[in-house]
């Protein structure tokens, strides 16, 4: 029993092996531990990057607070809008007389001069009808000269003649005054004569003497009394042949009204000509082309559509609660969308005097009677200077206007 009892139990070939196999990884940990180079490099890496993290951290927030007081600072000191756009005068085209294009001699993107041709149309009709009206001009002007020469012939022909008449008939009544003043004479002589022949003082003789004298004065005043008839319907005949230099002064003054009538036909027919040749009002680019040559164009249709590109503008819609800080010349400064890196100057030139809700075309009523306040907009002009041609209307810019203080 004691041989049981003191005799060890035999352990498995195979446990052994495992315990000398963990004692040497064991050792060798410790081992590894002691070791100085395995230790301390992770430590030192680890300790430089939480260093440089802190520094990038607390430059971040260093440049946020700066941005942050910039921003600060740029909203007490100016007014800033983000949808402002560029504008232009945007002219439109449009065609004054009906016709046929037939050639369209510009395309769009040409740079334009005044006065230079956009669009022909066909101008055949009208150049004819220049002509029949101008042809009608001459026959009137010549008709009114052959009146003049008539005139001038009518007035040397009658003058004499009239003066001549006139003479006649004033020499016939000077003569038949005399006949009269005899006449008269004759007439007591003879009335005398019959009163002595009746007291028998004169002879018979005597007195038919004296009424032959008295009978061949009567005659002789009845004669006188025709010249002065016939020399005065010699006059009136004069006159009435002068008259008729009247009625031509008249047909001259009838023909003047028509050939008046006719320049006014004629400039306009030469203005519906010069409008067949549609020109360019001002220098400008051209946007758009709406037309093709072969087209029939009504009056008043658009026909192209351009812009003068030296002459742009900012319009930018300023809330009603910071129209108070704009004042008329202050400076802006443009930041164009489309550019990142350009920067312009501008100058505020106008400050509307309505918001813009007022120029809605459909008003907005409140039939609900609830009321939501919403802040208005004015609008404000700025001048801006082209800048080698990169500035386009309807380019979105943000603007900041710089408040001025009074």
């Amino acid at each position: 029993m004691n041989d049981k009892s003191t005799t060890q139990r035999p352990q498995p070939q195979d446990e052994a092996p495992n315990s000398g196999q963990g004692t040497d990884q064991g050792a060798q940990q410790a081992g590894a531990q002691d070791t100085p180079v395995g230790g301390a490099l992770p430590r030192a890496s680890s300790g430089l990057r939480r260093g440089i993290g802190r520094m990038l951290l607390v430059a971040a927030i260093l440049v946020g607070v700066a941005g942050l007081m910039y921003w600060v600072y740029g909203r007490y000191t100016n007014v800033v809008v983000y949808d402002a756009r560029i504008k232009a005068d945007m002219i439109m085209i449009s065609s004054r007389i009906d016709g046929w294009v037939t050639d369209v001699p510009v395309s769009e993107g040409d740079v334009l001069k005044t006065g230079q041709p956009l669009i022909m149309i066909d101008n055949r009709d009208s150049e004819l009808r220049i002509r029949e009206i101008d042809a009608q001009r001459k026959s009137l002007q010549a008709e009114r000269q052959r009146i003049e020469s008539e005139i001038r012939m009518i007035d040397q022909q009658t003058r004499g003649r009239f003066e001549a008449s006139r003479a006649a008939l004033n020499a016939a009544q000077a003569a038949k005054s005399g006949m009269d003043t005899e006449m008269e004479q004759i007439r007591n002589d003879f009335e005398r004569g019959q009163s002595l022949l009746q007291k028998r003082v004169i002879s018979r003789q005597r007195w038919e003497s004296l009424r032959t004298a008295y009978r061949v004065a009567t005659q002789q005043v009845l004669k006188g009394e025709a010249d002065v008839a016939k020399a005065n319907a010699d006059v009136m005949e004069a006159q009435a042949d002068r008259q008729r230099m009247d009625v031509l002064q008249g047909r001259i003054a009838s023909l003047r009204f028509d050939e008046e009538r006719l320049g006014t036909q004629l400039q306009r027919q030469q203005l519906d000509l010069t409008d067949r040749t549609i020109k360019a009002p001002s220098d400008g680019k051209i946007d758009r082309i709406f037309i093709d040559p072969g087209e029939y164009v009504a009056r008043g249709q658009r026909l192209l559509l351009l812009h003068n590109p030296s002459v742009i503008w900012v319009e930018a819609n300023i809330k009603e609660t910071d129209i108070r800080d704009v004042k008329l010349g202050a400076k802006a400064k443009i930041g164009v969308d489309a550019y990142p890196d350009l920067v312009v100057v501008g100058e505020v030139v106008r400050i509307g005097n309505a918001a813009t809700n007022q120029f809605a075309l459909l008003p907005s009523p409140n039939p609900s009677g609830s009321f939501t306040k919403i802040t208005q907009r004015l609008p404000v002009k700025i001048a801006v200077p082209q800048t080698n041609g990169l500035l386009r209307p309807g380019m979105m810019v943000e603007v900041e206007i710089a408040i001025v203080n009074d």
